[in-house]
């Protein structure tokens, strides 16, 4: 198993059809143990019951950077120790740029990417500590595209961000031997995106896919599963595209 004897902390990971959940057991699967982090306590818990025994659902409020160092103190003495980071934890808003409103600005920017800073600065020192790590930040097709389907200028602002914060990152923690990788995916089939999907919509955006589906959760947890394991010891700064082509530079 690739992830055997690891440990693995994923943030948004409570949603039953998310990204954050199938990469969560698919972890597990590998033989980590999982601690899932989102807003809701009971319902990161019960998620983190449905993948299995030994898992563990945490609160933590990733806008909050005292509340990632919480959760990070409690994931450490839970465990003993920590492998992997997934900064999964996000939301979007489709709306155009000048219906976007300055509360607006602050929730997407917070989440999607001062997020990922707080949180990673959470586990950070101990990674560096044990002289090990991966940290994978989840960005979007909509980073490098100019936009989406469903997000708005600030959600791809937030998401080029992450792209940038991370290659620092790994530049930066590359001699503590802490890997910093994103993955982009593109159109996937989440609760997020269900409910404003329609048949004709679907139609027309299989006509920019080479690979003629859209993409399911699965798709994007095995690029998790990836840069978690060893498979990927020597990548670091890398960005992941799971696009089925909608995307080709």
């Amino acid at each position: 198993m690739l992830l055997e004897g690891k440990t693995a902390v994923i943030s948004g990971a409570a949603s039953m059809r998310g990204i954050g959940l199938a990469a969560a057991r698919l972890f597990a699967e590998q033989g980590a143990r999982v601690a899932i982090l989102d807003l809701d306590e009971a319902a990161a818990t019960a998620a983190a019951a449905s993948i299995g025994p030994n898992h563990i659902g945490v609160a933590c409020n990733v806008t909050d950077a005292a509340a990632c160092r919480a959760a990070a103190q409690r994931v450490i003495a839970a465990f003993g120790h920590v492998d992997i980071l997934v900064n999964n934890a996000g939301v979007t808003q489709p709306v155009k740029t000048m219906d976007i409103t300055e509360a607006d600005w602050h929730r997407i920017v917070d989440v999607n990417m001062t997020g990922v800073l707080y949180l990673s600065q959470a586990f950070i020192p101990h990674m560096r500590e044990r002289k090990r790590g991966s940290i994978a930040c989840m960005s979007s097709v909509s980073a490098q595209r100019g936009g989406g389907i469903f997000g708005g200028p600030h959600y791809s602002a937030a998401k080029a961000g992450v792209l940038g914060l991370a290659k620092a990152m790994a530049r930066e923690l590359g001699p503590d031997n802490i890997r910093v990788n994103c993955v982009t995916p593109g159109l996937i089939q989440t609760d997020i995106t269900g409910g404003m999907l329609t048949e004709q919509m679907k139609v027309e955006i299989l006509k920019g896919i080479p690979l003629n589906r859209l993409g399911d959760a699965i798709d994007v947890a095995r690029a998790f599963l990836f840069l978690a394991s060893d498979l990927s010891s020597y990548t670091t700064g890398a960005v992941i595209d799971v696009n089925g082509g909608m995307l080709i530079h």
